[in-house]
C-alpha cells in the first residue's frame, strides 16, 4: 500500500516519470499475452486493416510484373463502389512503390480507365509519403516542394481517370486527397465532393476523405467535422458503416489530445459506439471497411470498460493493424497488442 502510494505521488509530480511508467506498463502488457493464439507484435501486418486473399493474389502478381490479375480483379468488382475504391487504392500503393506492372498495363491498354485510376491513387500515395506525417512547421521546404510536384502530377492523373470513366465515382476519389493537400477552398472541394456523392451515396472512403478535409488539422474545424460526421451518420442506412464517422471525428479532435478514460464514457459516445455496433452487425461480411470499423470499436469499447465486447472485436481483427487509432502511434503494433492484451485479460477476469 505504501509503495503504491509512493508511486502515485511520484508520478503525480513528475511528467517524465509518468511517461516512463506508462511505457513500462505498455511493454509489460505486450509481453504477457492473456490467451494462446494471439498474434505477437512482430507479426502484425501494418499495411492493411484486415485480410483480403483475392487482393493478395493480384498484389503478388503485380510485384512479379504481371498486371492482368489486378485488371481482372477491378473489373470483377463491377459497381460495388466501396470494394472498387478500396482495392484500387491498395493497388495504387503498390504502384507508388513499384510501378513496373502498371507501366506494362498502360502500354498494353493506354486508354484503360482502371489503369488510370490506379495511377492516380499511386501518385497521391507517393505525394503524401514524400510530405511525411509531421505538422507543417516540422516539414522542410524540400519535402513540401516534392509533395506539391507529385500532387500536381496526381491531379493530372485524376483528371484523366475522370475523362476516361466520367460516371465512375471511384475515378473522382483520388482528387479528394489532392484537394486536401493543395488546400482547395470549401466551395471548390464541395463541388468535387458532390460529384462523388451523387454517384455513390453513403460511400465510406469518400466520406472519410471529406471528414479529413474538414478536420481542424487540414482545412476545417472540429465543429465542421463533427457536423458533417453527424449528418452523414444520420442519413446512412445500416450496414454502410458511416456510424464510424462521428467516432473518428471525436477522436481526431479529442482522443488525440489525451482525453482521460472518463471522457470516453460520456453518454454521447456510449450512444455512438452502440450505433456503430448495430451498423457493423448489419454490414455484409465482405465490406472492405468492416475491419476498420471493428478496430475502432475494439478501442472505444476498451476505453469504455466494455471489455467482453472489446475482446470480441480484437479477436476478429488480430493480425492486421493499419487502422485508427493504431496508425497514429509511433509504434502501432505495440499500442495495438498492449491494448488488445489488456482488454482480453480483463474480459477473461470478469468471465470467471
Amino acid at each position: 500500500m505504501a509503495v503504491a502510494l509512493l508511486v502515485f505521488l511520484v508520478l503525480g509530480l513528475s511528467p517524465r516519470l509518468r511517461r516512463q511508467y506508462h511505457r513500462f506498463m505498455t511493454r509489460r502488457a505486450v509481453s504477457r499475452p492473456p490467451e494462446p493464439g494471439l498474434v505477437p507484435k512482430d507479426q502484425q501486418d501494418t499495411t492493411r486493416p484486415g485480410p483480403d486473399p483475392v487482393l493478395d493474389v493480384a498484389l503478388a502478381a503485380g510485384r512479379a510484373g504481371d498486371w492482368q490479375p489486378a485488371a481482372q480483379l477491378l473489373a470483377d468488382t463491377g459497381d460495388d463502389w466501396d470494394l472498387r475504391a478500396y482495392r484500387a487504392e491498395r493497388l495504387g500503393k503498390l504502384a507508388a512503390w513499384d510501378n513496373t506492372s502498371l507501366k506494362a498495363w498502360q502500354a498494353e491498354r493506354p486508354d484503360d480507365p482502371t489503369a488510370a485510376l490506379v495511377e492516380a491513387h499511386g501518385l497521391v500515395d507517393l505525394a503524401w509519403k514524400r510530405r511525411g506525417g509531421h505538422y507543417a512547421r516540422y516539414t522542410s521546404a524540400q519535402e513540401f516542394q516534392g509533395f506539391f510536384d507529385l500532387l500536381t502530377r496526381a491531379r493530372a492523373a485524376a483528371f484523366r481517370a475522370v475523362q476516361l470513366a466520367p460516371e465512375d465515382p471511384c475515378a473522382r476519389m483520388p482528387e479528394l486527397w489532392v484537394g486536401i493537400g493543395f488546400g482547395y477552398s470549401h466551395h471548390d472541394f464541395h463541388l468535387m465532393w458532390t460529384e462523388v456523392d451523387k454517384r455513390a451515396p453513403h460511400h465510406f472512403l469518400a466520406h472519410s476523405s471529406v471528414l479529413q478535409y474538414l478536420c481542424a488539422k487540414w482545412c476545417g474545424s472540429g465543429e465542421l467535422a463533427n457536423r458533417f460526421a453527424a449528418d452523414a451518420a444520420a442519413g446512412a442506412p445500416l450496414g454502410s458503416l458511416l456510424q464510424a464517422l462521428p467516432l473518428i471525428s471525436w477522436y481526431e479532435h479529442g482522443g488525440l489530445q489525451g482525453v482521460k478514460r472518463a471522457g470516453y464514457r460520456a453518454p454521447y459516445l456510449l450512444a455512438r459506439v452502440d450505433a456503430l455496433l448495430a451498423d457493423v452487425a448489419a454490414a455484409r461480411a465482405d465490406h472492405p471497411q468492416l475491419p476498420e470499423a471493428r478496430h475502432l470499436l475494439a478501442f472505444f469499447l476498451y476505453q469504455q470498460g466494455r471489455f467482453q465486447e472489446s475482446a470480441e472485436q480484437f479477436r476478429l481483427v488480430d493480425g492486421w493493424i493499419d487502422a485508427l487509432p493504431w496508425r497514429y502511434q509511433v509504434d502501432p503494433a505495440e499500442f495495438f497488442v498492449a491494448t488488445r492484451n489488456k482488454a482480453i485479460r480483463k474480459a477473461l477476469q470478469r468471465a470467471k
